[in-house]
């Protein structure tokens, strides 16, 4: 994914600001405040020292200038309260939004966009890269706008009192701005590689814990020690090489700023030995000059959190700009006459790939009837039913629901005609309560109860600790392969969609149970469309017909009896095998 890291990235959050204008307007006013009144504290401290120094102080006049530094400072914290407040809430406020904007994002794009990003990268930019926009929408504006106003507000009183002295106090300054440019595009290049090294870190973490019994398994742990140990290394390197730069940005702004100090020393002392000025001009001026080295820190820090905002903002805009290649066509269609499935001449290939996925499938499937697809691996069976609710999508007039080609449909409405059970099956991290109601808002304890008699799942129940409610783990990690289908079962038939897909969905479990299953499934499900995937032929015998696949072609079409009597045809081949081998089980 291409990336931009310029600071033109900064529009994608216009409108975001544009919609918090007053927080930040009001923000902005308090932090006006808050400076303002800071730059009153000298003067009362130079009135406080000529006094003491020309011996004529009371207590009553100290004590004034006590009451209304005091008051003062109350301002101060009062507006240093709304500022952050207001510009930190607005700024929280953009950082949820966007990512829910890219949350969103995500769930629409297509599967090409997940064949070739990293989880864990995905990961880095929707956390570490949204907390340096946040940085960027809030303390960034506060450290400008408050060294904007604090630097113009100091050298106008800094030149109104004296304007010599004033012109020699500053001459360090134009280095720091120089300083201030130079790092700035330096930044940008190292924080973006210091964020890709985060994603690559974070993949490594996320890739290594997800296949954990793998590793184990096969011995692995040395070797993915060493791969971690290698990234995390290489993370470390590009943290050092922007710490470095920073680290000696930092210093050089401070000792430059300590230069003006030393020049009032001398020109300033000097001024006052001759009694150009009071002790308390003096003293307020090295005030002003100590209160300027912030907005000369402020400076670099707004380049650092700018130039790290625009680098994480342009990670976050290469996703959003992916388009989402599979979306619903202008004046979609929610409804349909019935729910036959019709396939006329579907070819499909992959972009990534030179080889046919699918070549002139054609086949129907009449509404509340049973087709099964059978298939060697690799043969296109898969990516023949993920063309149905355009999880992959078919060419324009290939694939037609009640006579309406698929492409013609609202997306969401497509997809909701539709339940897949797939062989890999998912499970979130929840309850099996949870995840069997996944598709259902409201779902009974009956109904729950029925689905879990159907797959079967519900006889596994009671050794579970906590029955239903019994957290399974990420991905189910707590079950057994037969268990997690038989759940994934459940699920769908909670949601009972107008067309079921079951993609191998019962390759985890005997064949004795794989037949109890189908047949409550077909049961509950009479009158409703169902496709069966199966390796199986004792599964497909339930099918009213069956299409055989063999390398994305139909080499056989027909019912189960007719199909037996192909002897040549590889439906009866697999068909012979697997009855030798139940043979062999036997004996």
């Amino acid at each position: 994914m291409a990336e931009a890291s310029t600071f033109s990235e900064y529009r994608t959050l216009i409108p975001y600001a544009w919609r918090y204008r007053w927080f930040y307007i009001v923000g902005v006013l308090c932090l006006i405040v808050t400076s303002g009144g800071q730059l009153f504290i000298p003067q009362f401290v130079r009135q406080a020292v000529d006094t003491m120094v020309s011996g004529s102080f009371t207590t009553a006049h100290i004590g004034t200038l006590m009451i209304t530094l005091i008051v003062v400072s109350v301002v101060i914290a009062v507006g240093r309260f709304g500022w952050r407040y207001f510009i930190h809430g607005a700024s929280r406020r953009i950082e949820a939004e966007l990512r829910n904007r890219l949350f969103d994002h995500l769930l629409v794009l297509s599967p090409r966009y997940y064949a070739t990003a990293r989880t864990g990268d995905i990961m880095a930019r929707a956390t570490n890269d949204m907390q340096s926009i946040r940085m960027a929408t809030g303390i960034a504006l506060v450290a400008f706008i408050d060294g904007v106003f604090m630097t113009l507000a100091i050298l106008v009183i800094l030149f109104s009192q004296n304007v010599q002295l004033a012109a020699i106090t500053i001459i360090p300054l134009p280095l720091i701005t120089v300083m201030i440019i130079f790092a700035g595009r330096l930044v940008t290049r190292l924080f973006r590689d210091v964020q890709e090294g985060f994603s690559h870190l974070s993949e490594r973490t996320q890739e290594s814990i997800a296949g954990v019994r793998v590793i184990k398994s096969f011995v692995k742990e040395d070797y993915f020690k060493q791969k971690f140990e290698e990234t995390n290394l290489q993370y470390r390197e590009r943290n050092l090489r922007y710490i470095r730069l920073w680290g000696l940005f930092f210093p050089m702004v401070t000792f430059l700023s300590g230069l003006t100090t030393l020049l009032l020393l001398r020109f300033g002392g000097y001024r006052v030995i001759s009694g150009e000025i009071s002790a308390g001009d003096f003293v307020a001026t090295m005030s002003y000059l100590a209160m300027l080295a912030w907005p000369m820190l402020g400076a670099g820090f707004t380049v650092n959190v700018l130039a790290r905002g625009a680098a994480s903002l342009g990670r976050i805009n290469a996703i959003l700009r992916e388009p989402p290649d599979i979306v619903s066509p202008i004046g979609a269609l929610s409804r349909t006459p019935n729910l036959d499935l019709r396939i006329e001449q579907l070819s499909l290939t992959y972009p990534s790939s030179d080889e046919p996925a699918l070549r002139s499938i054609s086949l129907e499937l009449p509404e509340g009837r049973m087709l099964g697809i059978l298939g060697r691996t690799g043969s296109g069976k898969s990516t023949l039913i993920k063309t149905l609710p355009r999880l992959v999508d078919p060419p324009s007039g290939s694939v037609f629901l009640g006579g309406v080609d698929v492409r013609d449909y609202d997306l969401a409405w497509l997809r909701q005609r539709f339940g897949i059970v797939p062989q890999d099956t998912f499970l979130f991290s929840a309850t099996i309560r949870e995840n069997i109601a996944f598709a259902r808002d409201q779902l009974s304890n009956e109904e729950l109860q029925r689905v879990a008699d159907i797959s079967t799942i519900s006889r596994d129940i009671g050794n579970f600790s906590d029955g239903f409610d019994t957290v399974v783990g990420e991905r189910g990690v707590t079950l057994s392969g037969g268990q997690k289908q038989r759940i994934a079962i459940s699920r769908a038939l909670a949601k009972n969609p107008d067309i079921l897909i079951l993609d191998d969905a019962l390759s985890a479990v005997d064949t004795e149970s794989e037949e109890k299953i189908l047949e409550a499934v077909l049961e509950y499900r009479r009158g409703k469309s169902t496709i069966l995937i199966s390796h199986r032929i004792s599964a497909l015998q339930y099918a009213d017909t069956v299409a055989v696949l063999d390398r994305g072609r139909i080499v056989q079409y027909g019912s189960h009896a007719r199909l037996l009597q192909d002897v040549d045809g590889l439906y009866r081949e697999i068909y012979d095998l697997q009855q030798l081998e139940h043979q062999r089980s036997r004996e």
